[in-house]
């Protein structure tokens, strides 16, 4: 078992600062009930911890993983597993949608009005939009978890253009921390008033010169009216991570982005610093001047 200091240092899962307290009342809860499911001990402590989505709901999916990365780290042992997660979304098989793909080159006055759709409210188009992440963006798809948004574009003419994914902002990154200004309880308290633009596709047979910073711009201007409509809380800052070794980030930095240098090297959720990978570019948006008054709040 480790020692509560090392608790404190190192436990941060699924956003969650676990010190010996709380890894004690998560011990005790096993202790106590050694028959009950892995289900019902992840809504037990969720109900303990008044562990809530926004919308009332209970996250026993994320107390679920939470448990399952304090096995895996050898700090407590969990009954045995009775049968698959009713996770729906790792069950999840996409199916093939079929579109247009002729080639599309026009200029962009040609193209306009787009059509940017936040899909939470036309979930009819869910499909195509992730087919579309799935078939040509180079991380592929499958699935978004926790707090996200999903953005299909059209052109005038209802041709699909791109495909953008919003979710959660990563626990650590020095250069983004350094220039909010935050410390470490002002990031826990406030990391999920920021949301990292997880894919950005613009399809491949799209071809249109500054079509991409235009999105960008689109999007990011109905960005927190989408995120206070869909969770009602706040959003004040975008992030990305851009691999340099495939793009240059010439669309996020004409949309006015900043670009804040390269990170450590690490994974973004990576707490123990062992998850060695290439640098990434970090570049952030502010959606507001008072960013930082929010973000460095109390």
């Amino acid at each position: 078992m480790a020692e509560s200091g090392a608790v404190e240092e190192l436990l941060v899962l699924q956003g969650r600062a676990l010190g010996s307290v709380e890894l004690e009342q998560v011990q005790q809860l096993l202790t106590s009930h050694p028959d009950w499911s892995r289900y019902r001990l992840s809504r037990e402590l969720c109900s303990r911890w008044n562990w809530r989505a926004p919308n009332g709901q209970l996250q026993d999916m994320a107390a679920r993983t939470l448990l399952l990365k304090l096995e895996q780290r050898g700090y407590v042992c969990l009954p045995p597993k009775r049968r698959s997660s009713p996770n729906r979304m790792r069950q999840k098989q996409l199916q093939p949608v079929v579109h247009a793909g002729q080639p599309i080159t026009e200029a962009l006055t040609e193209l306009r009005p787009l059509e940017v759709k936040e899909l939470s409210r036309c979930p009819e188009q869910l499909p195509l939009y992730e087919w579309l992440l799935h078939q040509y963006h180079y991380l592929s798809y499958r699935s978004a978890v926790g707090l996200n948004l999903k953005y299909l574009v059209r052109d005038e003419r209802g041709r699909p253009l791109s495909c953008l994914l919003f979710g959660s902002a990563a626990w650590k990154c020095e250069a983004r921390d350094q220039f909010i200004g935050w410390d470490g309880a002002q990031r826990q308290a406030h990391l999920q008033e920021l949301t990292n633009n997880h894919r950005f596709l613009i399809l491949p047979w799209v071809h249109v010169p500054r079509l991409a910073s235009h999105i960008l711009g689109l999007v990011l201007g109905r960005l927190r009216q989408d995120w206070q409509i869909k969770y009602a809380r706040p959003l004040h800052l975008v992030e990305t991570f851009i691999d340099p070794s495939r793009f240059r980030g010439a669309c996020y930095r004409a949309a006015n982005w900043v670009d804040l240098g390269q990170t450590a090297g690490r994974t973004r959720q990576d707490r123990s610093h062992r998850m060695a990978v290439p640098p990434k570019r970090v570049l952030v948006y502010p959606l507001e001047r008072q960013f930082r008054r929010h973000l460095c709040a109390a």
